[in-house]
């Protein structure tokens, strides 16, 4: 990553001088809107810093020119395999290095998870994404029993998503076969901070695995966490590592710290709310054409907080019946708060994307 960009350690002050001419609204007519591979960091640190209001605006303005702006995906995520991961993300609920209280069990059968599958088809769901607590993919009967659940799921109308860890070209190619639609593989913050979060793997084998997915027809579903300990200008890394890969992601997750006691990251302070919005709005100008995902950390929200996350191009979350995301450590709003507010902001659960 280029080392131009102004660190900071602070919170951002939007009149302290950070923002630049050509980046604010008046400079930007016909520029904002377009899909770039060539942002540069001190670019997007400008967009970051513009006055929140107006960047939530013009945020706004890019998410109509390529998305429905009254259409929400709602997705389910299911824990297929928990806990028990050797790997030691020091924010994650489910490493095996950490006592969270998140035990290990085995893999759950395929009736299982066709069942919660069909519950939440049945409460607007469209995607349905299956987790797995592993480091790597294994060429193993658990694959194998992962391969069939895609093609059952895919069989009932839903997208179907994977997030498995690392994954080999041919792997890949297994999961297209199978009818796999996106596969999500974080890269959780930029490439310099990542060494202080996770050491069992490193950055490039992250996106590593994105380029084994990427010579397949699958989609990508990658972005990262906000409250890591990281600066804006790790943020704003991030974002240009993503706006860098050819084609952008077809969904970036913004997720917030969900802190998990036991965890390094247990203690953590939590995020201010126009933090997030900031990330949000930046990562709809940078990736315009991108699903952005507000993921972990949304049970923090109020209505009102998340109504501006969907102004400010958010058109995705992931919605639960049982309270959680992939673990209890991470909560989650239930199905019926989720219908009543998409129905109160005047919005809309999105349909499948027909596959490819």
């Amino acid at each position: 990553m280029s080392a131009t960009v102004v660190d900071s350690h602070r919170r951002p002050r939007c009149g302290d001088g950070l923002v630049s001419r050509r980046a604010r609204p008046a400079g930007a007519t016909g520029r904002w809107g377009a899909i770039r591979h060539d942002w540069q960091p001190q670019e997007i640190r400008a967009i970051h810093d513009t006055p929140l209001l107006e960047l939530v605006f013009q945020a706004a303005r890019v998410h109509r020119q390529h998305h429905d702006p009254k259409e929400v995906q709602v997705c389910k995520l299911i824990s297929i395999k928990t806990g028990g991961c050797p790997e030691d993300c020091a924010y994650c609920s489910q490493s095996s290095r950490y006592e969270t209280g998140v035990d290990a069990q085995p893999m759950l059968d395929r009736e299982t998870v066709l069942g919660i599958a069909q519950r939440a088809k049945e409460h607007g769901v469209s995607r349905v994404c299956m987790g797995a607590a592993w480091r790597e993919v294994r060429d193993n009967a658990q694959f194998e029993r992962v391969l069939e659940m895609v093609q059952a799921v895919k069989a009932m109308g839903l997208e179907v998503c994977c997030t498995l860890g690392m994954l080999t070209e041919a792997q890949a190619r297994r999961l297209e076969a199978a009818g796999l639609h996106a596969y999500n593989h974080n890269l959780d913050t930029s490439e310099d901070h990542y060494k202080r979060i996770i050491t069992t793997r490193t950055y490039q084998d992250r996106l590593q695995t994105l380029r084994n997915v990427r010579k397949t027809s699958v989609t990508l579903c990658t972005g990262g966490i906000l409250g890591l300990g990281e600066t804006v200008r790790d943020r704003v890394a991030l974002l240009q590592t993503l706006a860098a890969l050819n084609p952008h992601p077809e969904s970036v997750p913004i997720n917030i710290l969900s802190k998990v006691p036991g965890t390094p990251l247990g203690d953590q302070a939590d995020v201010p709310f126009d933090e997030t919005l900031r990330m949000i709005a930046t990562a709809r100008i940078v990736l315009p054409a991108s699903i952005v995902r507000l993921s972990a950390g949304r049970a923090r929200l109020s209505l009102t907080e998340q109504a501006l996350c969907f102004m400010a191009g958010a058109n995705s979350i992931f919605s639960s019946e049982t309270g959680s995301m992939l673990t209890q450590a991470v909560p989650s709003p239930d199905y019926a708060a989720d219908q009543q507010m998409l129905t109160m902001l005047g919005l809309k659960p999105r349909e499948p994307l027909r596959a490819k």
